[in-house]
């Protein structure tokens, strides 16, 4: 089974990613939290040619990606897992706990180091908040997500099955818990207990900062609750998601994105909510 998953990872990491986009999209027509303050088609052309352009440079420099650390660090019987003998299953369950900690340790670092959140900021500065945001990262965070990764995975000795397990893993929640829908108040709070949902993670968006250093989870919610960054809602407009020093810059594009790391920080006005049609 695991040599199997492994064959097959491009086709079983895109098609769930697939699955689970169209799944996000069409549940955010019926069930939306917010108005989107820039036309669908506009943002989505944007922010997945950024994911586009993020997926070819990833497959460039790291062909293989944490999969080939996974296999490397296996054929050297490296890594803390390699240290005991576990049951297959807890030893799966182990090491997908161990990764999405490091995801959410390197979150919180990506905000607490100055240089890298002028990177991490891309994610940020959407105005709107939907399925497509939880793909829009800049190329170089994504890098540096990467060696982060690559160098977890030899750590913890996660075998190559698991990793291709994990990034699926992540890559769908990050899709649904970016998701702009509107879940009943019984279900999101069941859910909060083993998934980050979008009623979550929004408040990770306010344009309040001190929100922005809550709510780091992407997958597991727990590691919130544990470290104690966790918040119930954020204080500020619901309508409001993204930086205060963006708020007007409606019309990001890719090349707005790719620079905007280089780019001076400025103050910005916060209180008027562009509509939809404006936007268009």
């Amino acid at each position: 089974m695991s040599g199997w998953i492994i064959a097959h990872e491009a086709l079983l990491r895109g098609s769930a990613f697939a699955a689970v986009f169209v799944l996000v999209a069409i549940a955010e027509t019926i069930v939306e939290a917010r108005p989107l303050r820039v036309a669908r088609r506009a943002r989505w052309t944007q922010n997945l040619t950024l994911t586009l352009l993020n997926s070819i440079t990833l497959r460039l420099l790291f062909p293989l990606g944490a999969t080939a650390a996974a296999i490397w660090s296996d054929g050297r019987a490296i890594g803390l897992l390699r240290l005991v003998s576990w049951p297959p299953l807890l030893e799966v369950a182990i090491a997908i706990a161990l990764l999405d900690l490091t995801i959410y340790g390197q979150h919180v670092l990506l905000h607490a180091v100055p240089v890298l959140f002028r990177f991490h900021q891309i994610h940020h500065a959407d105005v709107d908040f939907d399925v497509t945001l939880g793909a829009r990262f800049h190329p170089i965070e994504m890098l540096l997500s990467m060696v982060i990764k690559l160098s977890a995975v030899v750590v913890i000795g996660a075998s190559a099955a698991t990793v291709v397990l994990f990034e699926t893993l992540l890559a769908v929640t990050s899709l649904f818990n970016h998701g702009n829908l509107r879940l009943p108040r019984a279900v999101d709070r069941a859910l909060r207990w083993v998934v980050v949902t979008p009623a979550m993670h929004v408040v990770h968006h306010s344009p309040e900062p001190s929100d922005r250093n809550t709510n780091f989870g992407f997958n597991i919610p727990w590691w919130d609750h544990l470290f104690g960054t966790y918040r119930e809602r954020s204080s500020a407009d619901p309508r409001l998601v993204g930086m205060p020093d963006h708020q007007f810059d409606i019309r990001q594009n890719v090349r707005w994105m790719l620079m905007l790391p280089f780019r001076p920080t400025r103050p910005g006005p916060t209180s008027r909510v562009h509509t939809h049609q404006e936007a268009a």
